[in-house]
């Protein structure tokens, strides 16, 4: 759906039936925030409540679930309570230099440790590594806000540029879309940048996030570089 949300009667609709020649349905997985976009505290209700009627485990790919709770004003517990299994990122906007977390029953855990070992996951010594996840829990959650505040503000600027426009998406957080016009050569743009030290995909739709490494400033000399190649 353009919210981002999964048509719950199509999932059941999806379920294989109790045969032996076919898979089991087991888990219905949702991602959040998915594209920028935050799934509804109300839908996430309706999402357990379709898993607990059809015996479904449901798992959250919450990579960005700190910016979900930030923009809905919450604590991560109001998003994750509905969930049986949560992964969530670290490194992204949260700016940790790498890692992320698995939440789940003990039984859950226990399988995914062994699991880790036995495809040779596991590091060793990754204590200063854990450091910078805790450090990043405990400090860069609230500041989320900041981000999210920078995309709204990329897309403002965005949108006085000929040929750019990011009306048709919802920015609720740190991801900005934009359609570009078929005469704009973004590749031609984005090499161009790439000598100021500014780097981009240069997909269509333009896709951009701000993160704890992005500033106003930034955005700005980011748009009038990219005022001039146009």
């Amino acid at each position: 759906n353009a919210d981002g949300s999964i048509d719950l009667n199509k999932v059941v609709a999806a379920i294989k039936a109790d045969d032996f020649h076919f898979a089991k349905t087991k888990l219905l997985s949702l991602e959040n925030t998915i594209g920028g976009k935050v799934l509804p505290l109300s839908y996430l209700k309706e999402a357990r409540e379709c898993v607990n009627k059809h015996n479904l485990a449901l798992h959250l790919d919450g990579a960005r679930v700190y910016n979900a709770a930030v923009k809905l004003g919450v604590d991560i517990t109001e998003i994750t309570q509905y969930f049986d299994s949560v992964s969530i990122c670290l490194s992204k906007g949260l700016g940790a230099p790498v890692g992320s977390l698995l939440l789940g029953s003990k039984a859950l855990i226990d399988k995914a440790r062994r699991w880790r070992k036995v495809l040779g996951g596991g590091m060793r010594q990754a204590g200063m590594l854990a450091a910078a996840g805790q450090y990043a829990l405990e400090h860069h959650v609230a500041r989320l806000a900041e981000d999210h505040d920078n995309a709204a503000y990329l897309a403002e600027q965005l949108n006085t540029l000929a040929g750019f426009d990011t009306s048709t998406f919802q920015i609720d957080t740190n991801i900005v879309y934009a359609n570009v016009a078929e005469h704009i050569d973004l590749k031609a743009v984005a090499h161009a940048l790439k000598e100021q030290n500014m780097l981009f995909s240069p997909g269509k739709p333009l896709r951009l996030v701000t993160h704890l490494g992005v500033t106003k400033q930034d955005i700005d000399s980011f748009i009038s570089a990219l005022a001039a190649e146009i």
